[in-house]
């Protein structure tokens, strides 16, 4: 479900490995927190996928014969995955090696720098009919600023080279060399005193940490309805649905 390697000199090496697109569901969710607590030792972390994908988003046919109080369990395991990644206090790396949509987007751009090879990105909740948690749209908003809103309506998926424009990818590398650089760049970014990068990496997160704090209370019951009520769960059948149609 997610390997652990360890490098000689201590930089942390995750693996998401879960089905075929590394789909986000809460046994992964459980696994990712847990992972960056055994690595919280290390220096540095790099992250990436095995496969084809980074990660796929949220397994949503998982998400179709779950209950609303699994459902809300669920959001609440995504909420805390994606901010264990986003606070962790060593460097974090993605090696993005294949697509990243919806919350696999948002497990990417968690991350301190982003390398990618290839595939595509994009966050597509609204595509799904569903609303995005607290905490899910305010790193995305950190990662790209104002060009975040066009993101999420649009629903797009973009390549690795908008994704550097939009803010999302801090740069393009060939598919074998990707898992190198993004170790390279962990072991620059390791060499940093620790205290200095987690005080200099919490000031960069502050405003999104605020907004976080202040509202989550406010919108995550709400966000949790779109997902939970009956209107939700038919646009979630459909948007599935339509995942299985042949494209003309």
């Amino acid at each position: 479900m997610l390997a652990i390697d360890r490098l000689d000199d201590g930089i942390a090496v995750l693996r998401l490995s879960h089905g075929k697109v590394n789909a986000l569901d809460v046994e992964l969710l459980d696994a990712i927190v847990t992972a960056f607590g055994e690595v919280a030792d290390a220096p540095a972390v790099v992250l990436t996928g095995e496969g084809s994908s980074f990660c796929a988003g949220v397994d949503l046919r998982r998400i179709l014969i779950s209950s609303a109080a699994e459902i809300e369990y669920f959001l609440d395991a995504l909420s805390r995955a994606l901010l264990t990644v986003f606070t962790h206090p060593r460097p974090v790396v993605a090696a993005v090696n294949g697509h990243a949509i919806a919350g696999g987007c948002v497990l990417a751009v968690a991350t301190d720098v982003r390398l990618m090879s290839g595939g595509s990105m994009g966050l597509t909740e609204l595509d799904v009919g569903v609303a995005f948690p607290t905490a899910a749209l305010e790193i995305a908003r950190h990662a790209a600023g104002s060009r975040v809103q066009s993101m999420i309506l649009s629903g797009r998926l973009i390549d690795p080279a908008e994704a550097v424009e939009v803010g999302f990818i801090d740069w393009v590398v060939d598919p074998e060399d990707l898992l190198d650089a993004a170790i390279s760049e962990a072991r620059s970014l390791g060499r940093i005193p620790a205290e200095t990068y987690e005080l200099t990496k919490r000031q960069l997160h502050a405003p999104a940490m605020a907004a976080i704090a202040r509202e989550y209370e406010i919108y995550d019951a709400t966000v949790s309805q779109t997902w939970t009520s009956g209107r939700g769960r038919v646009a979630i059948s459909s948007f599935v649905a339509s995942l299985n149609r042949p494209r003309s």
